[in-house]
């Protein structure tokens, strides 16, 4: 694994996806590795990569793996074939996961314990801990084990996706006169995976043990009369990407529910064993799976590391964890959110930004909230994309619902990993009389919208809510987000044109002010770009910021490349996977490339073209990719109000550029270096959490 390959070929303009993702993780793990980061923060960074890379390899990998089945010998617009980029994506991952595996065993969990904060494993156990540990797994482990030794009456057992597994080496003779050799024991996802010791047990304050330490240590227990000659951890990762054939569909609803009971049986593409796991237990594992040493990852500490996020949460220290942020409720919701005549009057009035976490979500809910309960509010629309289990806002609309007004909700049953939960609450608003429509089939909802009609002096007037964001109340105090609350009666309209078309059917209506895939968004920002390219050509000023989570899209990429040769200054500040390639001569040297990795995840879209000092600002729920621009409804919405403008304009940009605390630069062949600190420090989240915070 100490080889290694260049990240991209010589003649490539564009940058390999999953390198760039790979290369975002190791920034997400370079927040846990600096010691500037709280402690429990620093474990926190680590169990989200190690969540990152569950995702990465249920679905990039698997698409990866069925490229080289479909079509080996394809190259790919990043100069690769598939099994050159597997090659080279296999390679970056176990350098991440050995960086990963190294921090965790090395620093962190060292630093813990000496902070009274620990796991404590077998080796170290007193005899009080012993007692209690054995005692712990007799009463609450064993009897929800069942143990399968393998034999041709025992076949090896069906494995669900990211399940705690154990191999357990054996020897000697049964009751029946079997000669036992392999058993495997499942973990069932009822037992806890982290369990707290008393305080008087441990020895330390925050004393805690995992469960495959008791099951490694007591799994003899199972075997009476057998030699136990090791028992080691182990987990499958399997293709998690749902299919659904869109042609032969009659309910979507219905068909995927049926898919989802088989998405966790899906092919295997990783293996993660113990690190002390003998080799012919590899192989055997290797096998059963289908799987190569080469997707086989060798862990030091808990095989699925982010359960360890439950003692980021769990623990009670302050000074471990980031200072508590409060973001404020501006005004003028600060003094009229329980009082819907107030807040409505006070969007009339002009429109209203919302800049999350640093500010509140109480705005969105408080307008939601309003339209729930006014009696002159006659009828609400909103898509939702991901909204969580314990949701609010979905509260308020099925209340809404109940109370007799119109209520149409497109819930998009394909969020990835949320299709579960979007079902359900679909099923409860049908329940309520609720207008429930799924979108259309084959282009994903992305949109973010709130549509409010109210009666006022006789007719009907529409209010609006137009996000970068999901309407998740947990995620908005992570992730950032801009939100605009407006009663322009163009955008709303045009809103409402949008409702109607994923609702019903009909032609493509013309739109005033919004963008919307997949129809005008994507040829919008390549005209953008190309008269930024015509103006630098003419001598003029001429410039194009774009703030977003990825830039993979090759046609746009390619536009901003020849911008940047007629001399366009371009700042791109995308958070995660990039394709393009900043600062190559003859290509992109007027392009420069950041990505800001802090306290909180970078989320908003944010699109800024100097348009002869026009200054044409866009908001948006789409990146620079092609399933944003050609596989689902997304919008963009233009920002107005000069003042908000320029506020976006220092909040996403100026800011940004500034920043020397959590930025990095990209580099031509798609590495990151962390830009140094040039003058007073700066950290653009810290500023912001004075700027718009308490």
């Amino acid at each position: 694994m100490g080889l290694r390959m260049p990240l991209l070929p010589p003649k490539s303009t564009l940058l390999n996806r999953e390198l760039s993702l790979l290369k975002f993780n190791e920034r997400v793990l370079a927040m846990a590795e600096s010691r500037s980061t709280p402690l429990l923060e620093r474990l926190r960074y680590l169990c989200i990569v190690s969540s990152n890379l569950d995702e990465f390899f249920e679905i990039r990998i698997s698409s990866l793996k069925e490229q080289q089945r479909q079509n080996s010998s394809l190259v790919g617009d990043d100069g690769f074939t598939p099994a050159e980029a597997f090659e080279r994506v296999q390679l970056a991952a176990h350098s991440l996961v050995e960086r990963q595996n190294f921090l965790l065993t090395a620093q962190i969990l060292p630093k813990l314990m000496a902070e009274g904060i620990g796991l404590l494993e077998p080796p170290a156990w007193t005899e009080a801990l012993r007692e209690w540990a054995h005692a712990t797994f007799l009463r609450d482990v064993m009897p929800m084990l069942t143990p399968i030794g393998l034999d041709p009456a025992h076949p090896f057992p069906r494995v669900y996706n990211k399940s705690l597994n154990f191999i357990v080496s054996l020897a000697g003779q049964d009751a029946f006169g079997r000669r036992a050799s392999i058993a495997i024991v499942q973990a069932p996802r009822a037992l806890p995976r982290v369990i707290k010791v008393p305080p008087e047990i441990a020895g330390i304050a925050d004393g805690y043990m995992l469960l495959t330490a008791l099951i490694s240590e007591y799994v003899g227990e199972l075997f009476p009369g057998l030699e136990v000659k090791g028992c080691h951890q182990w987990r499958v990762t399997r293709n998690s990407d749902l299919f659904v054939d869109e042609e032969e569909i009659t309910n979507l609803r219905q068909a995927l529910q049926g898919e989802l009971s088989q998405r966790n049986f899906g092919a295997a593409v990783r293996l993660e064993i113990d690190h002390l796991m003998p080799v012919d237990l590899a192989s055997f594992l290797q096998g059963e799976f289908s799987l190569e040493p080469r997707d086989t990852y060798r862990v030091s500490g808990p095989v699925n590391l982010s359960r360890l996020m439950q003692l980021c949460n769990a623990v009670e220290r302050p000074d471990l964890i980031f200072p508590d942020y409060r973001p404020r409720v501006p005004a003028p919701f600060d003094e009229v959110s329980d009082r819907p005549d107030e807040l409505f009057a006070a969007i009339a009035q002009r429109d209203r930004l919302l800049h999350h976490p640093y500010q509140s979500f109480q705005p969105v809910i408080s307008f939601l909230t309003a339209a729930a309960s006014d009696p002159s509010v006659v009828a609400i629309k909103q898509t939702i994309y991901r909204t969580g289990e314990d949701s609010e806002l979905m509260r308020l609309l099925l209340a809404a619902a109940k109370a007799g007004k119109e209520v149409t909700v497109v819930v998009e049953l394909m969020a990835r990993f949320d299709e579960q939960t979007n079902i359900n609450w679909a099923a409860k608003l049908e329940a309520v009389g609720a207008h429930v429509s799924y979108g259309v089939v084959a282009h994903k909802t992305h949109a973010k919208m709130v549509l409010v009609l109210r009666r006022e002096e006789g007719r009907i007037r529409r209010y609006g809510h137009l996000g970068t964001g999901n309407y998740h109340l947990r995620t908005s105090k992570l992730y950032t987000d801009f939100g605009l609350l407006t009663a322009d009666q163009k955008l709303c309209e045009d809103m409402d044109k949008v409702f109607s078309l994923l609702t019903g059917l009909g032609a493509r209506r013309p739109l005033k002010m919004l963008l919307q895939s997949p129809f005008t968004l994507h040829e919008t920002m390549v005209a953008m770009i190309r008269a930024e390219a015509v103006n630098a050509r003419a001598g003029k000023k001429a410039r194009v910021m774009a703030k977003m989570n990825s830039l993979l899209e090759p046609i746009v990429i390619d536009e901003l490349y020849k911008a940047s040769q007629a001399g366009v200054k371009i700042d791109l500040i995308v958070r995660g996977a990039c394709a393009l390639r900043a600062g190559v001569a003859g290509l992109s040297e007027n392009i420069r490339v950041r990505s800001i990795i802090g306290r909180f995840l970078e989320h908003s879209r944010v699109f800024y073209f100097y348009n002869d000092g026009q200054e044409d600002v866009y908001l948006a729920s789409a990146d620079w990719m092609d399933r944003n621009f050609f596989r689902r409804v997304e919008v963009g919405f233009p920002v107005l109000d000069k003042s908000l403008k320029k506020r976006v304009i220092a909040e996403a940009f100026t800011y940004a550029l500034r920043d020397n605390q959590l930025a990095w630069r990209a580099q031509p062949d798609g590495s990151y270096v962390k830009v140094k600190s040039r003058g007073a420090p700066f950290n653009m989240h810290h500023y912001l959490m004075q700027l718009l915070g308490k």
